[in-house]
């Protein structure tokens, strides 16, 4: 039994010490950047940045359906990891709407920009003739009038890597061409896009490279259309037409790309086409002023409350109200460390559900308590009294606890659902403090208890809220 004790407080001491060194704030003590590593991950409301909803609008003949949406935020996510946003939350609601939350953005129009452009990357077959550039077209891929908008992104050119291909700038952009050209390369066809030089390698443009049997198909096509124009065509407007010199068979550049616009259409075409077009309904920003004043005031709170739930503990129960706090410094520890480690954004609501998950934790406390106190008036030894009270108060506690974590767990799956992220972050966070409150109630608060009974430190049942046991009553003699 001793033994078990002590080894139990081994590994308490072990993980409670672990745990605050990952809690701990700032950069001192750490090794090998760990804990540089795995920092606290703020919400938007807690740092500051952009909240867009966007709604998706089928075009005409196109169907939406979950797969269609799940594409088009996997697309989105994709274009803000290049955008270099930190901890970004894209998700869907219901059947037809993406909400993405940019913590920390300074460009917000910036921002809504790039998430809405749809960014269709297409080679086309002009059937000999010269498309100027801010032409609008249709191909066979989709119609112009198909698209919510075409992206402006000046007259560039568009050369084989380490070759020179010609295009004639104009004035002015003629009015939408009838036929319907063939696509010969889409932006599907890409392996990759990235920023690199130009042939004069003075100007940023934008590389590409293709990928399976589209290298050859447009191998192909330039090799037998040599000294014919081929146009690039994005979101169906035309951004160059220039003249096939040589034939093009992996790589190629897009030259004449403002240098302000190179990132953006890079992103844009790593990302890929939006699977459907998306409206913006609703945008909010929140500025980190506002979320540092919700931090200090969310930290003051959280010490009061402690603070008066402690001094409760203390004065009501004593010493097990001592160790109650101790068990609650090492419940604050190790939920922290869970935070930064899974990693969990945390929000305004996550923090409200942390604190709340506290008071789950003193609840447990005042169970086992209730109970030992109970067994201490009437006459028992602190340790059976000390085991009688956790066993006897454990399945009220499992219980309460598992229905609980059953609700956080239906709130996270309807916050999901709804891309409401208050919701989940209030789920998971709460889900995470009752589970860790059950384990410091049982085990840690118990094993303190354990050891100053075998150290003899409390003796007196004075000291776990009892007065002295009441006097046996002698059996009545027989007659």
């Amino acid at each position: 039994m001793r033994n078990r004790t002590w080894l139990t407080l081994a590994f308490i001491i072990v993980l409670a010490l672990f745990s605050g060194w990952v809690s701990l704030p700032g950069s001192d003590l750490d090794v090998r950047g760990f804990r540089a590593g795995h920092p606290i991950r703020q919400g938007l409301d807690l740092q500051g940045g952009l909240q867009v909803v966007l709604q998706a609008r089928p075009v005409a003949g196109q169907s939406l359906d979950g797969e269609t949406l799940e594409g088009t935020r996997q697309t989105l996510e994709r274009r803000v990891n290049g955008l270099g946003v930190s901890e970004p939350l894209i998700q869907t609601r219901g059947a037809d709407q993406i909400i993405v939350e940019l913590p920390g953005v300074d460009d917000p129009q910036e921002a809504i920009g790039i998430l809405q452009q749809t960014a269709l990357l297409e080679i086309v077959d002009p059937l000999g003739q010269y498309l100027p550039p801010g032409t609008i077209v249709d191909t066979t891929l989709g119609l112009a009038n198909d698209m919510p908008g075409a992206s402006q992104v000046g007259t560039p050119e568009v050369t084989p890597s380490g070759s020179t291909i010609a295009a004639t700038p104009i004035a002015e952009a003629p009015p939408p061409a009838g036929p319907v050209f063939e696509t010969i390369i889409s932006g599907a066809d890409l392996k990759d896009a990235y920023v690199t030089t130009g042939n004069t390698g003075m100007n940023q443009v934008v590389g590409f490279e293709l990928q399976g049997d589209a290298s050859s198909r447009f191998f192909q096509y330039t090799s037998s259309h040599l000294g014919q124009p081929m146009s690039i065509v994005i979101d169906k407007q035309v951004v160059s037409s220039p003249t096939i010199n040589g034939a093009i068979s992996t790589q190629g550049i897009i030259e004449g790309v403002p240098p302000t616009e190179v990132d953006d259409l890079v992103i844009q075409l790593k990302a890929g086409a939006l699977a459907v077009p998306l409206d913006v309904i609703q945008s909010r920003t929140v500025g980190p002023s506002l979320g540092q004043d919700s931090i200090d005031r969310s930290i003051l709170a959280g010490v009061i409350g402690l603070g008066i739930v402690g001094l409760f503990m203390i004065l009501y129960y004593r010493v097990p109200g001592i160790v109650s706090v101790i068990a609650l410094l090492v419940y604050t520890a190790i939920v922290f460390a869970i935070f930064k480690l899974v990693p969990v954004t945390l929000t305004l609501a996550g923090i409200a559900g942390f604190i709340l998950s506290i008071g789950m934790a003193v609840d447990a406390n005042v169970l086992i308590f209730a109970r030992i106190k109970e067994e201490v008036r009437q006459g028992r030894p602190l340790r059976q009294a000390i085991e009688s009270g956790f066993s006897h108060a454990w399945p009220s506690i499992r219980d309460s606890n598992i229905t609980t974590m059953i609700t956080t767990f239906i709130l996270y799956l309807f916050g999901n659902y709804t891309g409401t992220s208050i919701i989940t972050g209030f789920a998971l966070t709460l889900f995470i403090g009752v589970v860790v409150s059950m384990f410091t109630a049982i085990t840690v608060t118990r094993t303190l208890l354990q050891l100053l009974v075998i150290l003899g430190v409390v003796g007196d049942r004075w000291w776990f809220g009892a007065k002295t046991a009441p006097p046996v009553l002698a059996a009545p003699a027989a007659p």
